[in-house]
């Protein structure tokens, strides 16, 4: 009797008692976490730094500042340029006529062009003044003053677009000199809809009659905005909720795949072969590169430009 208890016993111990259920654990990590969410809602994506961009530029829309200063005084010399600026719609102030000149044609189109635009006072001089205004350059009896250019504030750019309901898009020049350049960066701007340019109040290039020029005539309608510092704009840009996005040959992304240029954005372009400064640099968000196949080392800042600003329309279709 006794062996026969001890049996029960082992077989009843050996039986497996009552388990602790998953409590559906196993049937919930069987089933899936729904659709993904949207790139704005992922954290640390391009796309939800790009909307917060957007929110937080909307919530803090600076109020409009009043100018960034004037120019100087110009003086166009000569008969040939004179007669382009004029053809060239460069604003004007008065057309300084040599006393007894010997007309041509340039001078003839020059006195038409400055009597249909209006506005432009004619003005006649004897020789030795005319040496006097140009330092004894060859003016060739012709002398157009050029009014000084009421340059826009940073800020103004920004309230621009606000006032349009647009994402800011504009370009800062970072070191570079040649009028003609800032003339072809203004008339890409005005072609791909951006709201102006912004350039550095020292060492850099203003609008002169050549930088008017080679705008085309869109400087008319591009605002040019003044920096005392550059830098210092740009992180003003940022905290406006703008993406400050830097052309550079060695840049981590190509700009055909640069997302941030579907939002708020400063571009910055620097000059053929220096590129940007150390600080500006330092400042940009993102750097971006554009790819060149046939093996260029640079282009300049109007033709950089350009193509950026093509990425970025066609980034915000």
């Amino acid at each position: 009797m006794a062996g026969n208890s001890q049996r029960r016993n082992r077989r009843t111990a050996n039986k497996k008692g009552a388990t602790v259920g998953s409590g559906g654990k196993r049937r919930r990590a069987l089933e899936g976490k729904g659709p993904t969410p949207p790139a704005e809602m992922r954290k640390g994506h391009v796309k939800q730094r790009v909307a917060q961009a957007r929110a937080k530029q909307a919530a803090r829309r600076p109020a409009p500042r009043r100018g960034g200063g004037k120019g100087t005084n110009e003086l166009v010399v000569g008969r040939n340029p004179v007669v382009e600026a004029l053809r060239e719609g460069v604003p004007a102030s008065t057309l300084y006529v040599q006393q007894f000149i010997d007309s041509d044609d340039r001078v003839r189109e020059a006195l038409k062009h400055a009597a249909d635009r209006g506005g432009i006072h004619l003005m006649e001089a004897p020789r030795p003044e005319l040496d006097r205004m140009t330092n004894g350059l060859n003016h060739q009896g012709l002398v157009l003053q050029v009014p000084p250019y009421e340059y826009a504030h940073p800020e103004d750019l920004v309230a621009a677009a606000a006032d349009a309901d647009e994402d800011p898009l504009i370009v800062a020049l970072d070191g570079v000199t040649d009028p003609r350049n800032l003339g072809a960066v203004v008339r890409s701007v005005s072609a791909f809809g951006g709201h102006g340019v912004v350039v550095p109040e020292r060492r850099a290039a203003g609008m002169t009659a050549g930088a008017w020029k080679t705008s085309a005539g869109t400087a008319a309608r591009t605002p040019v905005a003044r920096a005392t510092n550059l830098t210092r704009a740009l992180e003003a840009y940022k905290k406006a909720g703008l993406m400050v996005v830097g052309l550079a040959a060695d840049g981590e992304t190509e700009v055909q795949d640069a997302e941030v240029l579907q939002g708020p954005v400063v571009i910055v372009a620097g000059s053929e072969g220096k590129g940007l400064s150390r600080l500006v640099a330092e400042t940009c968000d993102v750097l971006v590169r554009i790819p060149m196949p046939g093996g260029a080392e640079s282009l300049n800042a109007g033709v950089a430009t350009g193509v950026v600003l093509y990425e970025a329309v066609r980034h915000r279709r």
